[in-house]
Formats: structure tokens, sequence, C-alpha cells
């Protein structure tokens, strides 16, 4: 299942409590279908002391956004965008921008 959503990515929340922000795609997880977005969607865990937080105590997190909620930020152009596949000669695949052509990378 392509996605056309990649990591590194600038994406654009469309819905929920983080609606209108952009940020960049920290993963992507294909079987859950969901993106985990730098600095948006931040819940707080209650975490016990532990190895990686000697600590313990509430941390504070990025939570995933379903990628139905998300789209592409175009370099080129500025805006979100659909994202749209075009074959180059060699089988090459590149995602392009829906509204201003341009390759993706």
């Amino acid at each position: 299942m392509s996605l056309g959503i990649r990591k590194d990515d600038n994406v654009y929340v469309m819905t929920g409590k983080e609606k209108g922000k952009k940020g960049r795609v920290l993963t992507v997880n294909r079987s859950k279908g969901s993106v985990l977005i730098e600095k948006l969607n931040i819940i707080k865990k209650h975490m016990k002391p532990n190895k990686k937080y000697a600590q313990g105590g509430i941390i504070e997190k990025e939570a995933p956004v379903h990628i139905s909620n998300v789209m592409l930020v175009c370099s080129k152009c500025g805006k979100q965008t659909r994202v749209g596949v075009v074959v180059a000669e060699g089988n090459a695949r590149h995602r392009i921008c829906k509204k201003c052509k341009e390759v993706i990378d």
C-alpha cells in the first residue's frame, strides 16, 4: 500500500485538535496507517523509572495521527496537495505535486 507520505516530509494537519498546523514527519507506520509529526499531538504519559527515564514521572511525547488526516506540503509551491505518481524512464517511480506538477523527490 503506497501512502504517498514518507519520513522527513512536511505535512499539513487537516482535522483534529491540531488542525491547520504544519510539521515534519518523524515516523510512518504503514500497518496502522499513522504518522508521528514533530512537536504536534503532544500527550502526557505517566512513566515508571526505567533505564531510559531514570527519574520517571510525567513524560510529554508525540502521539500518532492517522495518515488520512494529513496532506503533504509541496516544497516547490508551498501548498498542501495530493500526491501523484509518475513512472519515468527505467521504471523509476517519482511522487509529484498534483497542483504544480513538480517532482517532489
